[in-house]
Parts: C-alpha cells; sequence; structure tokens
C-alpha cells in the first residue's frame, strides 16, 4: 500500500529526472546482504542540489528518508522501507586529485577511490581497499581495518544538515571514534570528502593492497553475501572469538549463517530473509551475554520494521 502522498513524488520529480526515481524498488538489489523488501520511493542523486531541496522538504512534512551508499553496512527489513531512499552511488562519485589531496564526491566506492589513490602515487588509504562501502558511509562510520581508519587520513568532510545548509567539518570536529562520528548522531548528509594522503611509492602500495587483499580472502566468507562484520569490537575481546567459544560456529536460521570461516561475519548462504538474519544476531547476543557477560552491539544497521 503506497504511503507516501502524490505531493511528496511530484516534489521529487521537480528536481529528479524520472528515470532516477523508483517506485516499489527492491533493496535486496541494493544491499551487500542481498536481502530487503521493497522501498516505497528509490531515488539516485546525481548533484548536491537535489539534496539541498529535497532534504529540508522531507524534515518540514515528516517524510521518513534515508542515505544510502553501496549498502555494505546494512540490514532492510522484509516488509520494505515506507519512505524515501536517496542513493548517493554511481551519479555522486566523482575524485579530484590535487598534489596529496584528494577530492571525493559521498557516493564513490572506497575501493575507486584506494585505486585512485594508487594511480597517482598517494600511499595512507591502503586499509580501505578492500572495504565494500562508500565514502560517505566510510566517513560516517569511521570505517577502519588493519590497523588504519578513516580519521587517519581525513582533513575535512563537507556536510548538509537538515535545513539544507552546507558548511565543512574539520578533522577534530568531526568526533571520530570507533566506528562512529558525530555524523552519527546528527542529521548532516555528506557531500564530500577531503583527504590529506602522502607522496608513496606506486609498487609498494600496489604490494601492501595485495597482502591485505590476501588476507581477506583468507580469514573473511568473501564468497557469500554479508554486511562486513557483524558486531563492534568490545573493548578487551574479540567477537568472533566469543562467538566461537559460546558454540556458536555454524549457527543458523533459515538461509542466514554464522560463517564457520570467521564468527564475526553472519552470512546469507542463498535466501536468507532479514528476519532469518535478525533471529540470528538476537541468539548470538543472548548466548554470549549468559556465557562471558558480554554485550555484543551491533555494526550492522536495521532498515524498517523489525
Amino acid at each position: 500500500m503506497r504511503e507516501l502522498s502524490e505531493a511528496v513524488f511530484e516534489t521529487i520529480r521537480a528536481y529528479v529526472p524520472e528515470s532516477d526515481i523508483l517506485e516499489n524498488e527492491p533493496m535486496c538489489r541494493h544491499t551487500t546482504f542481498r536481502i530487503g523488501g521493497e522501498a516505497e520511493c528509490f531515488v539516485r542523486i546525481s548533484s548536491e542540489t537535489q539534496l539541498e531541496k529535497l532534504i529540508p522538504y522531507f524534515n518540514q512534512v515528516e517524510v521518513p528518508y534515508f542515505i544510502l551508499g553501496n549498502g555494505s553496512n546494512l540490514l532492510v527489513s522484509d516488509d520494505g522501507y515506507h519512505g524515501v531512499i536517496l542513493q548517493l552511488g554511481n551519479c555522486f562519485n566523482k575524485i579530484e586529485v590535487q598534489e596529496n589531496i584528494m577530492k571525493v564526491q559521498a557516493g564513490a566506492l572506497l575501493s575507486q577511490v584506494s585505486k585512485c589513490a594508487l594511480e597517482n602515487g598517494l600511499t595512507g588509504l591502503e586499509f580501505a581497499s578492500g572495504i565494500p562501502g562508500t565514502m560517505g558511509g566510510g566517513v560516517v562510520m569511521n570505517a577502519g581495518a588493519y590497523g588504519g581508519e578513516m580519521k587517519q587520513v581525513v582533513q575535512s568532510v563537507t556536510v548538509l544538515d537538515n535545513k539544507g545548509e552546507i558548511f565543512q567539518l574539520d578533522n577534530a570536529t568531526m568526533e571520530f571514534g570507533y566506528r562512529t562520528s558525530i555524523i552519527k548522531n546528527r542529521h548532516f548528509t555528506v557531500l564530500q570528502v577531503t583527504l590529506q594522503l602522502a607522496s608513496g611509492n606506486k609498487e609498494e602500495i600496489q604490494q601492501k593492497m595485495e597482502e591485505l587483499a590476501a588476507r581477506r580472502r583468507a580469514k573473511q566468507p568473501l564468497e557469500f553475501p554479508c554486511a562486513g562484520s557483524t558486531f563492534k569490537r568490545p573493548e578487551g575481546y574479540f567477537a568472533g572469538k566469543l562467538i566461537m567459544d559460546a558454540g556458536l560456529r555454524g549457527y543458523f536460521v533459515g538461509g542466514a549463517k554464522v560463517s564457520e570461516k570467521h564468527c564475526g561475519f553472519v552470512i546469507n548462504t542463498g535466501k536468507a530473509t532479514a528476519t532469518d538474519v535478525a533471529d540470528v544476531i538476537k541468539e548470538v547476543q543472548e548466548r554470549v551475554k549468559d556465557k562471558f557477560g558480554v554485550s555484543l552491539e551491533r555494526e550492522i544497521i536495521y532498515l524498517g520494521r523489525f
């Protein structure tokens, strides 16, 4: 049943080409989990102006909306999303390089940005070469891997607030922490990120990326759809080891399963539903809490009704 009014669709059409507005779009097409019901309205964003116009309007008329990147850290409800998905992706992914500075639009994939850094002989972003998210999502979550994280290379972030105002946040103002930033707790949308990198040797940068890629292939269940690490690392512990020691390696509900390769990942073995995944996550949290007294916090974002 359509919950958004025709007035909402008319306003979107005023700023976005019809070809970039999709009704009842299956979200399984837009998440790395390959799971999710339909989004009532799915909009491909191609300019800052579109966001400047639409976001204040949605806030004014109280229309739910969600900013989507690559859908790599997301579990969408089987019932879908009754609101507007604004995707910052292929139409919002420009990368500019000026000496050691990279200016990157929020929709650019971290893998693309890392490759561009390599091509320009810039080091500092090797850790991000295998992270499946976008630059926008990367700074919101302070994405990291193998000793590197976004806060080490971000100079500033250009954001849009819910009133349509655009301003910059410098590195210190971003309040970067473990898988968090000031943006995660505010109504800000990332538009562009300025990175400060360093000159390096192309061969050494390439070698480092290949080493990290090999480590990922060896330790992570990349052959299955998933959303990356399911849980944040609890202080003083490793989530995967706690889950394994709780006897949950290979635990499954329907098509969702705790990876036998790395217990910190819940995977989609083929036909998992969002409910299957949520049930596995809940059981893992309860069992680990009961056995070790440790509360595992989800890293994955739930979107929709659970």
